[in-house]
């Protein structure tokens, strides 16, 4: 109850946050200038309004989740919110939980309504509409899901503009991590290899979640890939999540 109250409260906040809405009209303007793209561009016109009807919504729903979810705990601080919240019987874990679950909820709308004018675009081209599409989508925003808990992390312990800058050095390094399996082959057996392969181990590999390339060519993925990404990431969050409450537990507001 206590979480679904926070989160109610959140969710209210973020709807009247401009930079939401604005970041919102970017993501429609993208989705829509798909369309001036393929006319302009040489090849599959479907094609190309699928990837940056897919690329948009991904870019634009990563920036709602950095840039609200980095100021959601700070805020409280700044204002000095937090005292009268955490006064009332209210564990600080619910806080951060609630708080989580308030932009997850922000975040759905948003990317269900991105999602409905991508597949009016790309319906009114095919007359028909993809389950590869709506995978696709699915796991863009279980990689929001993540980004959020990520973006709540930071805050804790940060102000919102350092907290933003470490949000999007995770999603840009979650996205290129699969350089280092290519490092760990070409270097020799030693301490400098254990390194990497733990940096490996402990970075996030975002690119479980990127179905982009097969919805967008219509390439059959195996359930087990979908499961086990499925997994990685609500593992992944739960484990981001632990961290983001032990260290509110720790801060001293005082």
């Amino acid at each position: 109850m206590k979480i679904g109250a926070i989160a109610g409260i959140t969710f209210k906040e973020a709807k009247r946050d401009r930079i939401l809405y604005l970041l919102f009209f970017f993501a429609a303007v993208g989705i829509l200038a798909s369309r001036v793209l393929a006319v302009l561009t040489v090849g599959d016109r479907v094609k190309i309004i699928k990837d940056v009807g897919l690329a948009s919504i991904s870019i634009f729903g990563v920036l709602m989740a950095i840039l609200i979810g980095t100021g959601l705990v700070y805020k409280e601080i700044d204002k000095k919110t937090i005292f009268t919240l955490l006064a009332k019987p209210l564990h600080r874990a619910e806080f951060i939980l609630g708080k989580f679950c308030g932009l997850v909820l922000t975040l759905f709308v948003m990317t269900a309504a991105m999602t409905v004018i991508f597949l009016a675009i790309v319906y009114a081209h095919t007359l028909k509409i993809e389950g590869g599409l709506l995978a696709a989508v699915a796991y863009i925003f279980l990689e929001l899901i993540l980004v959020t808990a990520v973006a709540i992390l930071f805050s804790s312990f940060s102000t919102p503009i350092l907290s933003s800058l470490f949000a999007l050095a995770f999603y840009l390094i979650g996205h290129l991590s699969w350089g280092l399996e290519l490092i760990i082959k070409k270097m020799s057996p030693g301490p400098g290899r254990a390194l990497v392969r733990a940096l490996y181990a402990i970075l996030p590999d975002l690119e479980n979640f990127n179905f982009k390339t097969e919805a967008v060519h219509g390439l059959p993925i195996p359930a087990g890939i979908y499961l086990s990404s499925a997994l990685y990431g609500l593992c992944y969050t739960a484990f981001i999540l632990v961290l983001a409450v032990l260290i509110f537990r720790r801060r001293d507001f005082i």
